[in-house]
């Protein structure tokens, strides 16, 4: 079963080292300096340099554009799935989790998408998935809006209550 962790920054070596992920897309602002796990293919490493904003303009941030999201698309599509793919964030909650349905999406486009994002909701409470990236994604992957009604659907998260990684299988 294809599984994707989601995690904080924090907790990604952790993450990374108990499940034996050797692929990981980073959803980082510019200039946020992290170790990359040693676990980690620095070639199967995507670094995606954007902020949690939901549109452009904002001074000096980096919203999510179309470029970022058929990197993550593209480097979905090439995970071998043999061990899960780890996504992380700053906090795990908005940029990772968006990511993450992306990327299964991307990888299976069979899926419901009304079930993936229960499932997302189902594994992380405090989940709010980034809504220009999930708006992006559901264009890029020809979902006719069903990515983006599924994730309306399941609405924001609980306030942030702390570093919680999860697993999101299908």
């Amino acid at each position: 079963m294809p599984a994707i962790i989601v995690s904080p920054l924090k907790t990604i070596g952790e993450m990374a080292g108990r499940h034996k992920a050797r692929e990981m897309i980073s959803l980082i602002a510019e200039g946020q300096d992290f170790h990359r796990p040693g676990i980690i293919d620095p070639k199967r490493h995507l670094m995606v340099a954007v902020n949690d904003i939901a549109f452009a303009g904002k001074d000096g941030l980096v919203a999510p554009q179309d470029s970022h999201v058929a990197a993550i698309i593209d480097f979905a599509r090439s995970w071998d799935r043999s061990a899960p793919l780890l996504v992380h964030c700053w906090m795990g909650v908005s940029r990772s989790p968006a990511a993450a349905l992306i990327a299964a999406l991307a990888t299976d486009p069979a899926l419901d998408d009304a079930a993936l994002a229960a499932s997302l909701r189902s594994a992380s409470p405090q989940a709010s998935p980034n809504q220009r990236l999930i708006e992006i994604g559901d264009r890029l992957l020809g979902r006719q809006g069903r990515l983006v009604a599924a994730v309306r659907a399941i609405g924001r998260g609980a306030d942030y209550a702390g570093d919680a990684p999860f697993m999101l299988g299908w």
